[in-house]
Protein backbone atom coordinates (compact mmCIF):
# COMPACT_ATOMS: atom_id res chain seq x y z
CA UNK A 1 0.00 0.00 0.00
CA UNK A 2 1.42 3.68 -0.96
CA UNK A 3 1.91 5.75 2.08
CA UNK A 4 0.93 9.74 1.72
CA UNK A 5 2.42 10.25 5.67
CA UNK A 6 5.39 12.85 5.84
CA UNK A 7 8.69 10.55 5.49
CA UNK A 8 6.67 7.39 3.87
CA UNK A 9 6.66 6.76 0.06
CA UNK A 10 6.01 9.49 -2.38
CA UNK A 11 2.50 9.03 -3.65
CA UNK A 12 1.94 6.67 -6.78
CA UNK A 13 1.03 9.44 -9.11
CA UNK A 14 4.32 11.25 -7.86
CA UNK A 15 6.45 8.51 -9.18
CA UNK A 16 4.62 8.39 -12.38
CA UNK A 17 5.39 12.36 -12.67
CA UNK A 18 9.15 11.50 -11.92
CA UNK A 19 9.72 9.04 -14.02
CA UNK A 20 7.76 10.31 -17.13
CA UNK A 21 10.33 13.38 -16.91
CA UNK A 22 13.26 11.26 -16.37
CA UNK A 23 12.14 8.83 -19.43
CA UNK A 24 11.48 12.25 -21.32
CA UNK A 25 14.92 13.91 -20.85
CA UNK A 26 16.38 10.51 -21.33
CA UNK A 27 15.29 10.23 -24.85
CA UNK A 28 15.97 14.06 -25.78
CA UNK A 29 19.30 12.80 -23.91
CA UNK A 30 19.86 10.44 -26.51
CA UNK A 31 18.60 12.31 -29.75
CA UNK A 32 20.36 14.94 -29.08
CA UNK A 33 23.58 12.67 -28.99
CA UNK A 34 22.95 11.51 -32.57
CA UNK A 35 22.61 14.68 -34.36
CA UNK A 36 25.70 15.83 -35.81
CA UNK A 37 26.59 18.90 -37.16
CA UNK A 38 24.60 18.66 -39.80
CA UNK A 39 21.36 18.41 -38.39
CA UNK A 40 19.52 16.32 -41.20
CA UNK A 41 22.29 13.30 -40.53
CA UNK A 42 21.56 11.03 -37.61
CA UNK A 43 24.25 8.52 -36.57
CA UNK A 44 24.51 6.10 -33.58
CA UNK A 45 26.19 7.86 -29.99
CA UNK A 46 29.03 5.71 -28.68
CA UNK A 47 28.50 3.16 -26.03
CA UNK A 48 29.67 5.59 -23.73
CA UNK A 49 27.40 7.92 -24.47
CA UNK A 50 24.45 6.24 -22.99
CA UNK A 51 26.14 5.07 -19.78
CA UNK A 52 26.52 8.86 -19.28
CA UNK A 53 23.14 9.78 -20.48
CA UNK A 54 21.91 7.39 -17.67
CA UNK A 55 24.15 8.98 -14.94
CA UNK A 56 22.90 12.50 -15.96
CA UNK A 57 19.23 11.47 -16.32
CA UNK A 58 19.04 8.91 -13.47
CA UNK A 59 19.51 11.77 -11.24
CA UNK A 60 16.60 14.38 -11.41
CA UNK A 61 14.27 12.12 -9.19
CA UNK A 62 16.64 13.48 -6.74
CA UNK A 63 16.76 16.84 -7.65
CA UNK A 64 13.92 18.04 -4.98
CA UNK A 65 15.90 16.43 -1.83
CA UNK A 66 19.41 17.85 -3.31
CA UNK A 67 18.85 20.01 -6.19
CA UNK A 68 22.35 21.94 -5.66
CA UNK A 69 23.93 18.10 -6.20
CA UNK A 70 21.95 17.12 -9.40
CA UNK A 71 22.45 20.13 -10.84
CA UNK A 72 26.18 19.95 -10.81
CA UNK A 73 25.78 16.28 -12.24
CA UNK A 74 23.62 17.13 -15.32
CA UNK A 75 25.62 20.09 -15.75
CA UNK A 76 28.80 17.84 -15.73
CA UNK A 77 27.04 15.60 -17.77
CA UNK A 78 26.38 17.75 -20.72
CA UNK A 79 29.86 19.22 -20.47
CA UNK A 80 31.45 15.70 -20.54
CA UNK A 81 29.24 15.36 -24.35
CA UNK A 82 31.66 17.12 -26.61
CA UNK A 83 34.77 15.60 -25.04
CA UNK A 84 32.76 12.32 -26.81
CA UNK A 85 31.93 13.28 -29.86
CA UNK A 86 28.49 15.02 -29.24
CA UNK A 87 27.11 18.28 -30.41
CA UNK A 88 26.20 20.57 -27.63
CA UNK A 89 22.47 21.21 -28.55
CA UNK A 90 18.91 22.50 -26.57
CA UNK A 91 18.33 18.48 -26.87
CA UNK A 92 21.67 18.14 -24.69
CA UNK A 93 21.20 19.89 -22.00
CA UNK A 94 17.57 19.24 -21.08
CA UNK A 95 18.27 17.63 -18.07
CA UNK A 96 20.52 20.45 -17.02
CA UNK A 97 17.17 22.64 -17.85
CA UNK A 98 14.91 20.71 -15.43
CA UNK A 99 17.33 20.64 -12.59
CA UNK A 100 17.75 24.52 -13.00
CA UNK A 101 14.41 24.72 -12.79
CA UNK A 102 14.03 22.46 -9.54
CA UNK A 103 16.76 24.50 -8.58
CA UNK A 104 15.59 28.02 -8.59
CA UNK A 105 11.76 26.76 -7.16
CA UNK A 106 13.62 24.95 -4.09
CA UNK A 107 16.59 26.35 -3.46
CA UNK A 108 16.72 27.19 0.15
CA UNK A 109 20.19 29.62 0.00
CA UNK A 110 19.53 33.59 -1.21
CA UNK A 111 18.68 34.26 -4.55
CA UNK A 112 22.13 35.77 -5.65
CA UNK A 113 23.78 32.04 -4.66
CA UNK A 114 21.31 30.74 -6.62
CA UNK A 115 21.82 32.96 -9.58
CA UNK A 116 25.76 32.44 -8.95
CA UNK A 117 25.07 28.71 -9.48
CA UNK A 118 22.63 29.44 -12.40
CA UNK A 119 25.57 31.19 -13.94
CA UNK A 120 28.90 28.62 -13.46
CA UNK A 121 26.82 26.13 -15.20
CA UNK A 122 26.08 28.30 -18.12
CA UNK A 123 29.44 29.19 -18.27
CA UNK A 124 30.53 25.64 -17.79
CA UNK A 125 28.23 24.94 -21.04
CA UNK A 126 29.82 27.35 -22.76
CA UNK A 127 33.54 26.56 -22.01
CA UNK A 128 32.90 23.30 -23.11
CA UNK A 129 33.10 23.51 -26.70
CA UNK A 130 36.12 25.83 -27.50
CA UNK A 131 37.77 23.27 -26.26
CA UNK A 132 37.55 21.20 -29.57
CA UNK A 133 38.66 24.02 -31.70
CA UNK A 134 37.41 27.28 -33.53
CA UNK A 135 33.97 28.36 -33.50
CA UNK A 136 32.16 29.56 -36.35
CA UNK A 137 29.37 32.23 -36.18
CA UNK A 138 26.81 29.40 -36.46
CA UNK A 139 28.46 27.08 -33.32
CA UNK A 140 28.69 29.98 -30.92
CA UNK A 141 24.73 30.76 -31.84
CA UNK A 142 24.00 27.35 -31.36
CA UNK A 143 26.38 27.43 -27.42
CA UNK A 144 25.16 30.59 -26.65
CA UNK A 145 21.49 29.29 -27.28
CA UNK A 146 22.40 26.20 -25.11
CA UNK A 147 23.67 28.35 -21.81
CA UNK A 148 20.97 30.81 -21.97
CA UNK A 149 18.50 27.28 -21.63
CA UNK A 150 19.37 26.88 -17.78
CA UNK A 151 19.11 30.68 -16.99
CA UNK A 152 15.88 31.05 -18.55
CA UNK A 153 15.07 27.85 -16.89
CA UNK A 154 15.90 29.17 -13.35
CA UNK A 155 13.90 32.42 -14.05
CA UNK A 156 10.76 30.53 -14.51
CA UNK A 157 11.90 28.81 -11.11
CA UNK A 158 12.11 31.73 -9.27
CA UNK A 159 9.08 33.03 -10.28
CA UNK A 160 7.38 30.01 -9.49
CA UNK A 161 8.82 30.22 -5.93
CA UNK A 162 7.82 33.79 -5.29
CA UNK A 163 4.47 33.14 -6.41
CA UNK A 164 4.10 30.14 -4.27
CA UNK A 165 5.39 32.05 -1.73
CA UNK A 166 2.54 34.77 -2.15
CA UNK A 167 0.25 32.50 -2.13
CA UNK A 168 1.24 30.95 0.96
CA UNK A 169 1.43 34.55 2.57
CA UNK A 170 -1.94 35.24 1.51
CA UNK A 171 -3.37 31.96 3.16
CA UNK A 172 -1.44 32.81 6.24
CA UNK A 173 -2.79 36.35 6.89
CA UNK A 174 -6.22 34.91 5.66
CA UNK A 175 -5.92 32.21 8.63
CA UNK A 176 -4.32 35.07 10.83
CA UNK A 177 -7.22 36.93 10.05
CA UNK A 178 -10.05 34.28 10.64
CA UNK A 179 -8.10 33.37 13.94
CA UNK A 180 -8.47 37.11 14.96
CA UNK A 181 -11.71 37.55 14.55
CA UNK A 182 -12.64 34.68 16.55
CA UNK A 183 -10.44 35.93 19.01
CA UNK A 184 -11.95 39.34 18.56
CA UNK A 185 -15.68 37.69 18.79
CA UNK A 186 -14.57 35.62 21.75
CA UNK A 187 -13.27 38.96 23.35
CA UNK A 188 -16.64 40.68 22.85
CA UNK A 189 -18.92 37.58 24.08
CA UNK A 190 -16.56 37.33 27.25
CA UNK A 191 -17.23 41.33 27.90
CA UNK A 192 -21.19 41.25 27.33
CA UNK A 193 -21.25 38.58 29.44
CA UNK A 194 -19.53 40.71 32.18
CA UNK A 195 -21.83 43.24 31.04
CA UNK A 196 -25.21 41.28 31.58
CA UNK A 197 -24.32 39.51 34.85
CA UNK A 198 -23.70 43.17 36.07
CA UNK A 199 -26.68 44.43 35.26
CA UNK A 200 -28.44 41.36 36.72
CA UNK A 201 -26.68 41.09 40.15
CA UNK A 202 -27.13 44.85 40.36
CA UNK A 203 -30.97 44.05 39.89
CA UNK A 204 -31.16 41.17 41.66
CA UNK A 205 -28.76 42.05 44.45
CA UNK A 206 -31.18 45.76 44.82
CA UNK A 207 -34.77 44.29 44.76
CA UNK A 208 -34.05 40.84 46.57
CA UNK A 209 -32.35 42.85 49.48
CA UNK A 210 -35.28 44.97 49.58
CA UNK A 211 -37.80 42.12 49.62
CA UNK A 212 -35.54 40.43 52.45
CA UNK A 213 -35.66 43.24 54.69
CA UNK A 214 -39.25 43.64 54.46
CA UNK A 215 -40.62 39.93 54.65
CA UNK A 216 -38.03 40.74 58.14
CA UNK A 217 -39.81 43.34 59.55
CA UNK A 218 -43.67 41.44 58.16
CA UNK A 219 -42.53 38.66 60.13
CA UNK A 220 -41.36 40.73 63.16
CA UNK A 221 -44.83 42.33 63.52
CA UNK A 222 -46.87 39.96 62.60
CA UNK A 223 -48.34 39.17 65.94
CA UNK A 224 -47.61 42.67 67.74
CA UNK A 225 -49.00 45.13 64.63
CA UNK A 226 -50.80 43.58 62.02
CA UNK A 227 -51.30 46.55 60.07
CA UNK A 228 -47.77 47.42 59.80
CA UNK A 229 -47.27 43.88 58.72
CA UNK A 230 -50.15 44.20 56.14
CA UNK A 231 -48.37 47.73 54.80
CA UNK A 232 -44.96 45.34 54.67
CA UNK A 233 -46.29 42.63 52.80
CA UNK A 234 -47.98 45.17 50.36
CA UNK A 235 -44.43 46.73 49.92
CA UNK A 236 -43.06 43.60 49.40
CA UNK A 237 -45.33 42.39 46.50
CA UNK A 238 -44.97 46.13 45.01
CA UNK A 239 -40.93 45.20 44.99
CA UNK A 240 -41.18 41.73 43.84
CA UNK A 241 -43.14 42.67 40.76
CA UNK A 242 -40.19 45.61 40.00
CA UNK A 243 -37.99 42.75 40.57
CA UNK A 244 -39.40 40.69 38.33
CA UNK A 245 -40.74 43.42 35.52
CA UNK A 246 -36.76 44.72 35.38
CA UNK A 247 -35.66 41.05 35.01
CA UNK A 248 -38.11 40.46 32.02
CA UNK A 249 -36.82 43.31 30.49
CA UNK A 250 -33.04 42.34 30.98
CA UNK A 251 -33.77 38.75 29.92
CA UNK A 252 -35.99 39.74 27.11
CA UNK A 253 -33.42 41.66 25.49
CA UNK A 254 -31.17 38.52 25.25
CA UNK A 255 -33.51 36.51 23.23
CA UNK A 256 -34.24 38.83 20.80
CA UNK A 257 -33.00 37.85 17.23
CA UNK A 258 -33.48 41.68 15.84
CA UNK A 259 -33.92 44.84 16.73
CA UNK A 260 -36.42 45.95 19.56
CA UNK A 261 -39.83 46.93 17.91
CA UNK A 262 -40.41 49.63 20.35
CA UNK A 263 -37.47 52.02 22.08
CA UNK A 264 -36.26 50.48 25.34
CA UNK A 265 -36.80 51.62 28.47
CA UNK A 266 -34.17 54.49 28.88
CA UNK A 267 -31.03 53.52 31.29
CA UNK A 268 -31.40 54.67 34.90
CA UNK A 269 -29.07 57.63 36.43
CA UNK A 270 -28.73 59.91 38.96
CA UNK A 271 -32.34 61.87 38.14
CA UNK A 272 -34.29 58.41 38.88
CA UNK A 273 -32.34 58.86 42.62
CA UNK A 274 -35.75 59.79 44.64
CA UNK A 275 -37.44 56.89 43.11
CA UNK A 276 -34.40 54.56 43.86
CA UNK A 277 -34.29 56.39 47.76
CA UNK A 278 -37.87 55.77 48.18
CA UNK A 279 -37.86 52.12 47.65
CA UNK A 280 -35.37 51.64 50.78
CA UNK A 281 -37.18 53.77 52.98
CA UNK A 282 -40.04 50.96 52.56
CA UNK A 283 -37.13 48.99 53.70
CA UNK A 284 -36.72 50.55 56.46
CA UNK A 285 -33.27 52.32 55.81
CA UNK A 286 -33.28 55.75 56.06
CA UNK A 287 -30.77 57.66 53.28
CA UNK A 288 -30.09 61.47 53.43
CA UNK A 289 -28.57 63.13 50.16
CA UNK A 290 -26.13 66.00 50.27
CA UNK A 291 -24.96 67.91 47.04
CA UNK A 292 -22.21 70.45 46.91
CA UNK A 293 -21.49 72.43 43.16
CA UNK A 294 -23.50 72.90 40.64
CA UNK A 295 -25.20 69.61 38.86
CA UNK A 296 -25.19 68.83 35.11
CA UNK A 297 -25.75 66.75 32.71
CA UNK A 298 -24.04 63.84 32.75
CA UNK A 299 -23.27 61.56 29.57
CA UNK A 300 -25.27 58.06 29.64
CA UNK A 301 -22.39 56.05 30.92
CA UNK A 302 -20.95 58.04 33.55
CA UNK A 303 -25.11 58.88 34.50
CA UNK A 304 -25.40 54.95 34.82
CA UNK A 305 -22.37 54.28 36.63
CA UNK A 306 -23.21 56.91 39.28
CA UNK A 307 -26.61 55.17 40.05
CA UNK A 308 -25.48 51.73 40.04
CA UNK A 309 -22.92 52.69 42.46
CA UNK A 310 -25.11 54.23 44.77
CA UNK A 311 -27.50 51.27 44.16
CA UNK A 312 -25.15 48.38 45.25
CA UNK A 313 -23.39 50.86 47.97
CA UNK A 314 -27.42 51.13 49.97
CA UNK A 315 -27.88 47.31 49.12
CA UNK A 316 -24.67 46.87 51.10
CA UNK A 317 -25.98 48.67 53.73
CA UNK A 318 -29.04 46.89 54.02
CA UNK A 319 -27.52 43.97 54.17
CA UNK A 320 -24.20 44.08 55.96
CA UNK A 321 -24.53 47.18 58.50
CA UNK A 322 -26.77 46.58 60.99
CA UNK A 323 -27.99 50.55 60.81
CA UNK A 324 -30.84 52.28 59.66
CA UNK A 325 -29.72 55.34 58.19
CA UNK A 326 -26.85 56.54 55.47
CA UNK A 327 -25.70 59.03 53.64
CA UNK A 328 -25.35 59.82 50.02
CA UNK A 329 -22.73 62.97 48.94
CA UNK A 330 -22.35 64.63 45.77
CA UNK A 331 -19.95 66.65 45.23
CA UNK A 332 -19.74 68.66 41.55
CA UNK A 333 -16.72 69.49 40.40
CA UNK A 334 -15.31 71.21 36.96
CA UNK A 335 -14.02 68.29 35.58
CA UNK A 336 -15.07 64.98 38.07
CA UNK A 337 -18.10 63.92 39.77
CA UNK A 338 -17.52 62.60 43.04
CA UNK A 339 -19.77 60.26 44.96
CA UNK A 340 -19.52 58.99 48.05
CA UNK A 341 -22.13 56.25 50.44
CA UNK A 342 -21.66 56.42 54.61
CA UNK A 343 -23.02 54.30 57.42
CA UNK A 344 -22.72 54.51 60.86
CA UNK A 345 -22.57 50.54 61.09
CA UNK A 346 -23.16 48.26 63.79
CA UNK A 347 -21.98 45.36 64.95
CA UNK A 348 -22.54 43.75 61.00
CA UNK A 349 -20.67 46.57 59.58
CA UNK A 350 -18.41 46.56 61.91
CA UNK A 351 -16.48 42.94 60.77
CA UNK A 352 -17.59 43.27 56.95
CA UNK A 353 -15.90 44.81 54.32
CA UNK A 354 -17.02 42.74 51.68
CA UNK A 355 -20.44 42.51 49.80
CA UNK A 356 -21.03 38.32 50.00
CA UNK A 357 -24.57 37.68 50.03
CA UNK A 358 -26.56 37.58 53.12
CA UNK A 359 -25.29 34.30 55.21
CA UNK A 360 -27.58 31.92 57.22
CA UNK A 361 -28.81 33.13 60.28
CA UNK A 362 -26.08 33.14 63.03
CA UNK A 363 -23.09 33.45 60.62
CA UNK A 364 -20.71 36.46 60.84
CA UNK A 365 -19.24 38.05 58.61
CA UNK A 366 -16.21 35.82 58.41
CA UNK A 367 -18.32 33.02 57.67
CA UNK A 368 -19.57 34.60 54.40
CA UNK A 369 -18.20 34.03 50.80
CA UNK A 370 -16.77 36.70 48.63
CA UNK A 371 -18.94 38.68 46.75
CA UNK A 372 -18.81 40.66 43.77
CA UNK A 373 -20.78 44.06 44.45
CA UNK A 374 -17.03 45.55 44.98
CA UNK A 375 -15.67 44.07 42.30
CA UNK A 376 -18.51 45.36 40.19
CA UNK A 377 -18.57 48.49 41.22
CA UNK A 378 -14.46 49.10 40.87
CA UNK A 379 -14.80 47.53 37.29
CA UNK A 380 -17.68 50.13 36.45
CA UNK A 381 -15.94 53.44 37.72
CA UNK A 382 -13.04 51.74 35.73
CA UNK A 383 -14.88 51.44 32.49
CA UNK A 384 -15.71 55.38 31.97
CA UNK A 385 -12.16 56.30 33.30
CA UNK A 386 -13.08 57.11 36.98
CA UNK A 387 -11.92 55.27 40.46
CA UNK A 388 -13.48 53.95 43.62
CA UNK A 389 -12.08 53.05 46.79
CA UNK A 390 -13.95 51.35 49.74
CA UNK A 391 -12.81 50.60 53.51
CA UNK A 392 -14.24 51.01 57.12
CA UNK A 393 -14.27 54.49 58.87
CA UNK A 394 -11.66 55.69 61.40
CA UNK A 395 -15.07 56.30 63.36
CA UNK A 396 -16.72 53.46 62.52
CA UNK A 397 -19.37 51.70 59.36
CA UNK A 398 -18.46 51.79 56.22
CA UNK A 399 -17.62 54.17 53.32
CA UNK A 400 -17.38 53.68 49.72
CA UNK A 401 -16.09 56.63 47.10
CA UNK A 402 -16.10 57.16 43.88
CA UNK A 403 -14.75 59.79 41.29
CA UNK A 404 -16.45 59.90 38.30
CA UNK A 405 -14.81 62.17 34.94
CA UNK A 406 -17.01 64.75 33.64
CA UNK A 407 -16.85 66.86 30.39
CA UNK A 408 -15.28 70.26 31.03
CA UNK A 409 -18.61 72.90 32.01
CA UNK A 410 -18.76 75.54 29.79
CA UNK A 411 -18.01 79.17 31.31
CA UNK A 412 -21.03 81.56 31.36
CA UNK A 413 -20.73 84.12 28.63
Amino acid sequence: MTGTRSGGPRPRDTWRREGAITAAAFALWLLGSMVQDDVSRLSAPPAAAYLLALVTCGVLPLRHRAPLAVMAVTTVGAVLGPPLGLLLSPLLVAPTVIAAYSYALTARTERRAASAVLLISAALLVASTPLLGALSWQDASRVGLVAAFPVVAGVLGHSAQNRRAYLAAVEERARRAEESRDSEARRRVGEERVRIARELHDLVAHQITLANAQATVAAHLFDSRPEQTRKSLKELVETTADALDDLRATVGLLRQSGDAAAPAEPAPGLARLPTLLESFHRAGLEVSVHEEGTARPLPPGVDLTAYRIVQEALTNVTKHAGTGSARVRLVWNRDRLTVTVADDGGTAGKSTASTAPTAPRGATAADRPPGYGLIGMRERALAVGGRLSAGRRPEGGFLVSTELPLPPAKDPL
